[in-house]
């Protein structure tokens, strides 16, 4: 019988599977608008001046850490890089 890993232990928990999966997600937006960012040499402030926020609200999304993602807020942000923003159930 192959042993299963750590990880694989854990995804099995569905407590754990649930917070894994909804700070991966977090990440991925962060990780995505700082992306989108930098491929356009842009710094959080010019961010910020085009989606009508501040520099600290740029920052608080891209960190990953957030728990209050605003959709009209990441709709300016698709917006100002000339993306479409796409929610999707999994």
């Amino acid at each position: 019988m192959k042993k299963q890993s750590i990880y694989g232990k854990k995804m099995a928990d569905d407590r754990f599977k649930a917070v894994y999966d909804d700070v991966a997600m977090k990440l991925d937006i962060g990780e995505k608008i700082a992306e989108l960012r930098q491929k356009r040499n842009m710094t959080q402030q010019q961010l910020a001046r085009k989606v009508h926020t501040s520099r600290t609200a740029i920052a608080r999304y891209e960190s990953g850490n957030y728990d209050n993602y605003n959709v009209q807020t990441l709709g300016r942000i698709a917006k100002a890089f000339k993306k479409k923003l796409t929610i999707k159930f999994s």
